[in-house]
């Protein structure tokens, strides 16, 4: 199916350049949030709230920042919107919140973010500026919700906290992996996601 040109920047970040599968930015949180579906959830809504207004925002200014000093500026926008971010989910849901902890702080530093300021923010008008940051965030979320959905229902048997495995699964010997919550079954669930995407995308393989 063709997609206008001018949904591109919106699109193509949803597969064929997703920032986690294919540019393998953001695999931090990944293996940070991916517990719990709930936290990977409010991490994906944060996320794509800070890079689309930054975007727009750095696309605004994006004549007026000397060179010199442009990640400077790139860092404090994304800053003042992550201070935000922080102070909304605070009180609106303390609980996730303080769940997420540090990782809230540290979208200043997503990688993801930074690089859609200095690859396409500081060179696109601002809708634009803005399609590529919720294309970008919600394909960085796609993986992570994906990620979260399987280790919290292999590993706790629940989704959203809810427990889905019926108990007389348990009655009958089932018993929930508890490896699926530790970090490194988060890397090996992202890369399980990039074989399948690339068995399936030819043009992506070397």
């Amino acid at each position: 199916m063709k997609v206008s040109k001018s949904l591109l920047p919106l699109v193509n970040p949803l597969s064929k350049d997703n920032p986690v599968i294919v540019q393998v930015l953001g695999i931090c949180s990944a293996l940070a949030v991916t517990a719990k579906l709930e936290p990977a959830l409010v991490m994906t809504i944060s996320v794509t709230a800070v890079l689309a207004l930054a975007n727009v925002i750095i696309s605004l200014l994006r004549n007026t920042i000397p060179t010199s000093i442009r990640i400077i500026v790139q860092l404090v926008v994304v800053a003042a919107l992550v201070v935000i971010v922080d102070q909304v989910l605070k009180a609106w849901n303390y609980e996730v919140s303080k769940a997420l902890s540090v990782f809230i702080g540290l979208i200043i530093t997503n990688c993801i973010i930074m690089g859609r300021l200095e690859a396409f923010a500081m060179s696109n008008r601002p809708w634009p500026s803005f399609l590529d940051g919720i294309g970008n965030g919600l394909g960085y979320g796609i993986i992570l919700v994906i990620v979260a959905f399987f280790r919290e229902l292999l590993g706790s048997g629940t989704l959203f906290g809810y427990q889905v495995i019926p108990q007389w699964w348990y009655e009958h010997g089932y018993q929930n992996n508890g490896m699926m919550i530790l970090p490194p079954m988060a890397l090996i669930t992202v890369a399980c996601i990039i074989w399948v995407h690339r068995s399936r995308n030819k043009d992506l393989q070397e």
